[in-house]
């Protein structure tokens, strides 16, 4: 019993228990990993290199790159950068408030509002940052590449251009029934 609360108190002291209860609150998936071998003399020195998508279900996402020379590192470094990067993404009853296309690279992601019930229809690595972020229902289609760094980065650049009625009334100074009536 003494050894369980010495442990405890020692737990407190270097904050691990503040990062558990800190990393419960967030989604974290993991979009890719690629391994790149650089011949060197001697052989090969593989290094991994991680996507990882971070969000809080709830209007925040962020994405992040991590490479280091095993896979766990490179995907906490790739965890922490997401979390750094988070931004904020208009969200309006689960859904994005309109239609919106996004060109990154050769990718071009479409993304479309649906109604409750239709889910996330949309591939791997959109639908990772779709769901981090909290959208539950939403249409997608990626057009050009389907490379992963690109898709992922196109779909924060779409969800980052998407703005609210209520954004866009203080924008331009006019009230939110004058902006829905158009």
């Amino acid at each position: 019993m003494a050894e369980k609360t010495y442990q405890a108190s020692l737990d407190s002291r270097r904050g691990d228990r503040g990062r558990a209860e800190e990393e419960d609150k967030f989604i974290e998936k993991v979009v890719y990993i690629n391994r790149v071998a650089k011949v060197v003399k001697g052989g090969r020195r593989f290094s991994f290199a991680a996507i990882v998508v971070k969000g809080d279900g709830e209007g925040s996402v962020g994405i992040g790159v991590g490479k280091a020379r095993e896979v766990p590192e490179a995907m906490r470094k790739a965890s922490e950068r997401a979390e750094r990067s988070m931004t904020k993404v208009a969200i309006i009853n689960g859904t994005i408030p309109h239609e919106t296309f996004v060109k990154f690279g050769a990718a071009r992601v479409v993304l479309r509002p649906a109604g409750p019930g239709t889910g996330i229809i949309a591939g791997g690595a959109m639908r990772a940052v779709l769901e981090a972020a909290g959208v539950q229902n939403i249409l997608t289609k990626v057009i050009g590449t389907t490379n992963a760094h690109n898709v992922v980065k196109a779909t924060l650049k779409a969800l980052m251009t998407l703005t609210s009625a209520d954004q866009m009334a203080t924008r331009r100074s006019k009230s939110i029934e004058e902006i829905r009536t158009r």
